[in-house]
């Protein structure tokens, strides 16, 4: 008997169901969905129902092995319209705008290369201008919870296709916070990548120096393997980084997130988000994390940089002919915003360029206290009505916890956690440094695990993860790490590029002694052997390809090396050691136990 049609399109679900079940089953089924839910605001444009019917035909005819070797089989997905397929009109919700692209944009190309069916273009904020999703001529699609209650934006139908059980997953864009704030309100996992980890090739632009494809699925596990399919380096791209994504693994110990102190926690007098995200900080505690309250006034000086500085100005690159020829086709609130840009002076966008360096700088310290940060998604929620009658001013609120990533190269992952009070979803987004998405998403896992929500607005209970094995991957080899190759401190981008994955925190035996060595680069500590009086040390196991071992051991700098290290738990592997040699006029640090302490003790 066919295993029947499952209630939540998760993509473990759906690789059960097509062990014997038919993808033109799912689209049938998709068809219904749409027809149920009856939201004529969700789409702006679809293939035809023969096109999709005939696609997921064509994959049914595939054999068993055919369909292994394609990670998204059957997957029935949405794609943001301000993305490009071949063949269907792009609008970035601006009907005087529409073009017909004769191939997709790199992303949706990937996608259907790896057996996703594309079933529609989703309605969005104008050119992608807004965190609300009320912006646009084709309606405000309906919050998956409230229909008074904004879809947040602007990726507002992609994040509601896939609440409401109409797509397995979706892509939105994401600029200033637009993947993560409709994930925070439809109950979803928003996953925004490093800026230049996945193409924007055949994406119409908002801020094309800051512009992100992002992810919207059920579950954390389901969002990591769209990454896999979707990353990756475009030539026809000019801001795409040759970015090494690395592969999920165990949540390391010891995690350390920073907290905004109370100062910096901005709620606008919504009590349930508030509480809920109180609820999450004392559900992580309870879990073993350490939370360590962070100063962020310097992020939110960055934030507002975004709509203060220059970056108004890429806005207006990409509306400029329709602006100047029909600025009528233009939303009124779209024309004030991107207006403004006109007024920005070369010496104002140089300030501004100079003011983002310094805070750039200034937030690498920050990794040296916290391994990533946890903030509310979504700070205030407002009604649709509320939105009309202040739409500036309550839509900047939304950014609080978002505007700033982009700016500074970060990765983030908004998270379901709970339900507050008045029905509504409430989430959390985890955000760390650029170039570290698989490692957060490791780390979304864990705290995946401690939501009490079901999947998108089905009653479905959330699975759990994957088991991700602590042993290297095969064929590569461990090594263990003590000072600034570690998770988030200024040298782990090296250790990533290299080809590295995180394993495990460790301890060395008791047989170390630990130095701040002098001169040479800054934060260079030393490991060295003792017969008697040492200690255990902590560390960190990365497994590294043998290509990427001979490109960290080519980078090693003298007096440091590469030798065999011993663990607390008796298994020896290759490690950072310091040559006796090298230690005039070091300071002997063996008391704090390990890197981190030492930093946190000179920043206390």
């Amino acid at each position: 008997m066919p295993t029947a049609i499952p209630k939540a399109l998760n993509f473990a679900a759906l690789r059960a169901f097509y062990a014997d079940g038919s993808p033109l089953a799912i689209v049938d089924h998709v068809e219904a969905a749409i027809a149920a839910w009856d939201d004529s605001a969700m789409f702006i444009v679809r293939p035809k129902p023969a096109a999709i019917r005939e696609r997921a035909a064509a994959l049914g005819r595939l054999s068993a092995e055919e369909r292994k070797r394609l990670p998204l089989f059957g997957l029935p997905f949405v794609v943001k319209d301000n993305i490009d397929v071949a063949g269907l009109p792009t609008t970035a919700a601006c009907p005087a705008f529409e073009y017909v692209p004769a191939r997709s944009a790199t992303v949706v190309e990937r996608l259907e290369a790896a057996g996703a069916i594309l079933i529609g273009k989703a309605n969005l904020d104008q050119f992608a201008t807004g965190l609300v999703g009320v912006r646009s001529p084709y309606g405000v699609p309906r919050n998956a919870f409230d229909p008074t209650v904004i879809p947040g934006g602007s990726s507002s139908g992609s994040a509601t296709s896939v609440a409401a059980g109409i797509a397995a997953f979706s892509l939105g864009t994401d600029t200033a916070g637009s993947g993560r704030i409709p994930a925070g309100l439809n109950n979803l996992v928003g996953l925004k990548p490093t800026p230049g980890l996945v193409p924007t090739t055949g994406v119409v632009p908002a801020c094309r120096t800051l512009d992100c494809v992002s992810v919207f699925a059920l579950t954390g596990d389901d969002a990591f393997d769209v990454l896999e399919v979707i990353a990756g380096f475009d030539a026809a791209d000019a801001y795409s980084q040759r970015m090494p994504l690395g592969a999920l693994g165990a949540p390391q110990a010891s995690l350390r997130l920073g907290v905004p102190s109370k100062d910096g926690q901005r709620f606008f007098g919504d009590s349930h988000a508030e509480s809920g995200f109180q609820q999450a900080l004392e559900r992580l505690g309870a879990s073993g994390v350490t939370l360590v309250e962070i100063d962020f006034e310097p992020l939110f000086d960055v934030a507002r940089l975004l709509y203060e500085g220059p970056w108004t100005a890429e806005r207006y690159i990409a509306t400029a002919a329709l602006l100047e020829t029909k600025p009528e086709a233009v939303l009124p609130v779209i024309r004030t915003i991107v207006g403004a840009a006109k007024a920005k002076t070369a010496v104002d966008t140089f300030r501004s360029f100079y003011r983002l360096k310094e805070a750039a700088r200034a937030a690498e310290t920050m990794w040296s206290q916290v391994d990533a940060l946890v903030v509310p998604t979504v700070p205030r929620v407002w009604t649709v009505a509320e939105l009309e009658a202040e739409p500036i001013t309550r839509n900047a609120t939304l950014g609080t916890y978002t505007n700033f990533v982009n700016l500074l190269g970060m990765c983030a992952l908004a998270l379901p956690h709970g339900m507050r009070a008045d029905g509504l979803p409430h989430g959390i987004t985890l955000i760390t440094a650029g170039g570290r998405d698989a490692w957060l998403s490791s780390v979304g896992r864990l705290v995946e695990a401690l939501s009490e929500t079901p999947l998108g607005r089905s009653n479905e209970a959330r699975p759990r993860a994957r088991v991700i094995a602590t042993t290297p991957p095969e064929g590569f080899e461990p090594v263990a790490v003590f000072g600034a190759h570690m998770a988030g401190l200024p040298l782990n981008r090296d250790l990533i590029a290299f080809g590295g994955v995180f394993v495990e925190a460790a301890k060395t035996a008791p047989d170390y002694r630990f130095f701040a060595l002098a001169g040479g680069p800054p934060q260079r500590p030393g490991l060295v052997k003792e017969e008697r009086g040492g200690a255990s040390i902590a560390a960190e196991i990365w497994a590294l390809p043998p290509a990427g071992l001979g490109q960290l051991l080519a980078s090693v700098p003298s007096p440091l090396c590469i030798g065999t290290v011993t663990l607390a738990d008796g298994r020896t592997v290759k490690g950072f050691l310091c040559e006796s040699g090298g230690l005039a006029g070091a300071t002997d640090i063996t008391h704090h136990g390990g890197w981190r302490a030492y930093l946190t003790s000179k920043t206390a």
